[in-house]
């Protein structure tokens, strides 16, 4: 399935999530937020769903009851390496309003025909259950390497993508883009769902201040021309997934301290909000772009 979809005959639209493993271990004063108060502040601010995996099972009545309360949008992770993984998965996820599942899909050794073997049953398999699934790039999983991986989308038509450009900056320590822009455009025509954070090509995640870090604008155009390959493809209802995914163990501490907010050096909650604003910014332009 190319899109997520909301059931609406409404104009294809930008979704912004906000992943739960970003708000694991945040909160004030050495003590992490609640559950409810994750979702008061996601929904204060404007986020209109999460990215998680399944709630565990004492906190499932919890979730169900904030999800509706606030009509948030549930996006899937998992990480399945056969299709009888993503079976068992999503069943357990049957009586949840799952839109879309995002698969970090192992390993990082397997290539060539095994990897195109191992996407094409699980394709099928969400196929079957009728949900979108969303192939994420990603460091050690199987589109770890950037031109194996672009390999992969010429070899499958329907491979749809959640685009994590920040591992491939990383991993090729990039600051130059010249020579793997033509991998990133393959990819990038591939899009059904963005995931936002920031590399420099050595560390991971950087704190981009306000937005005015030199790595935002070259991260914003490659997420707006995402944006705008999906929307010339893109039809009533469908939905455009964007997570902010400022994760709590790539954050630096100061000492080796434990990666929890009041130990962490950066603000993943402030940095979630401004990748929000980056995200947001890059549609306005791709509606401006569809003007002319």
């Amino acid at each position: 399935m190319l899109s997520a979809n909301d059931k609406s005959k409404d104009q294809p639209k930008l979704v912004i999530q906000q992943s739960m493993w970003a708000m694991k271990l945040y909160g004030d004063y050495d003590q992490e937020w609640s559950l409810e108060k994750k979702f008061e502040q996601m929904a204060h601010a404007g986020f209109e769903g999460v990215f998680a995996g399944l709630p565990a099972k004492n906190e499932e009545k919890l979730w169900r009851r904030l999800m509706e309360e606030y009509s948030f949008h549930f996006g899937l992770e998992s990480f399945p390496e056969t299709a009888e993984d993503l079976r068992e998965l999503l069943k357990k996820a049957a009586d949840h309003d799952v839109l879309y599942v995002n698969a970090q899909v192992p390993d990082g050794f397997t290539i060539g025909e095994p990897a195109i073997s191992r996407l094409q049953e699980l394709m099928a398999e969400a196929d079957s259950f009728g949900i979108p699934l969303f192939i994420e790039t990603h460091r050690g999983r199987i589109t770890q390497d950037l031109i194996r991986t672009a390999g992969y989308v010429s070899a499958l038509p329907d491979l749809r993508l959640t685009i994590d450009l920040s591992h491939y900056v990383l991993a090729g320590e990039m600051t130059d883009f010249t020579i793997a822009d033509p991998y990133f455009d393959q990819l990038l025509k591939r899009t059904s769902c963005l995931h936002g954070r920031i590399t420099n090509g050595q560390q991971v995640q950087i704190d981009v201040g306000n937005g005015d870090h030199p790595m935002v604008e070259p991260f914003q155009q490659y997420w707006q021309r995402g944006m705008q390959y999906w929307r010339n493809q893109a039809g009533s209802g469908d939905v455009l997934p964007f997570v902010c995914e400022i994760g709590h163990h790539y954050a630096v501490t100061p000492n080796f301290q434990p990666s929890c907010s009041w130990n962490e050096i950066s603000d993943r909650w402030k940095q979630s909000l401004v990748m929000k604003k980056i995200a947001e910014q890059a549609w306005d332009k791709t509606k401006e772009e569809q003007k002319v």
